[in-house]
């Protein structure tokens, strides 16, 4: 998103773009997955002033304004991503700690049997499977 259609975003509903939740966005887009304090170490390379509660208060709002969304990818801090990107679901490898994306077409089937059956509608974009990567499995890390 360019800076100036963020800041259009935002004056319609009253606010205005700042140098740190430009900042934050630009982190989340550039990190791909990212939790509050990944992108608080990013920003921090650019304004050194700011704080973790500042990027969790922007991260909320942008996720408000539908420009990022989050997972939770471990019992930790959610992580985020950018909400313009397809949606998918997380693998997650209890070993390494490595997150691969699945097309969430996948999981669709199981999806819609819990819809049917239980009337559960999955928020599929927010999916994370746990397991172990096939690296892990075969013993290919290091």
């Amino acid at each position: 998103m360019s800076e100036s259609s963020l800041a259009e975003m935002l004056r319609s509903r009253g606010l205005r773009l700042t140098a740190q939740r430009q900042l934050v966005l630009q982190a989340v887009l550039d990190l791909g997955h990212a939790t509050p304090e990944q992108v608080h170490t990013a920003v921090r390379e650019v304004a050194a002033g700011v704080n973790i509660t500042t990027i969790y208060r922007t991260l909320e709002l942008l996720e408000r304004l539908g420009l990022v969304t989050h997972t939770h990818l471990s019992h930790g801090s959610p992580t985020y991503h950018a909400a313009g990107e397809h949606q998918h679901v997380h693998l997650v490898c209890r070993n390494c700690g490595g997150i691969d994306e699945i097309d969430p077409e996948l999981i669709r089937p199981f999806a819609d049997q819990l819809l049917a059956e239980r009337g559960f509608r999955v928020d599929i974009g927010h999916v994370s499977l746990f397991g172990v990567c096939g690296s892990c499995e075969n013993g290919d890390q290091e």
